[in-house]
């Protein structure tokens, strides 16, 4: 079994900054600062692999996991996650922006 890759310091000051903004979701329905946890978008991403630390959105856990409360969650449903609330791309760029980054 392959030894799993620690972190690099800058990566884990990426993700911080990236929780810290709140669920992007509920931010754009007008509540901030909603504790997160950290999705890494899939789009763009091959059959069984994840993106980069820093492709990664914050998502609370209704957001991220299985939804409830008349929330749809990406894990519950991915497409109507996108339907509904937009595409992972449209919130990482929302999130790059958020923190200053520009991405070429």
């Amino acid at each position: 079994m392959a030894k799993k890759k620690n972190n690099t310091k800058i990566e884990k000051e990426h993700m911080n900054a990236v929780a810290e903004i709140g669920c992007i979701v509920c931010r754009q329905n007008g509540f901030y600062g909603t504790p997160s946890e950290i999705h890494h978008i899939r789009q763009g991403a091959g059959m069984g692999q994840r993106s980069t630390n820093f492709q990664v959105i914050p998502l609370c856990p209704i957001h991220h996991r299985a939804g409830g409360h008349g929330e749809v969650g990406f894990h519950q449903s991915p497409k109507e996650f996108a339907e509904r609330y937009g595409t992972e791309q449209m919130f990482l760029d929302r999130v790059n922006e958020i923190l200053g980054l520009v991405i070429t």
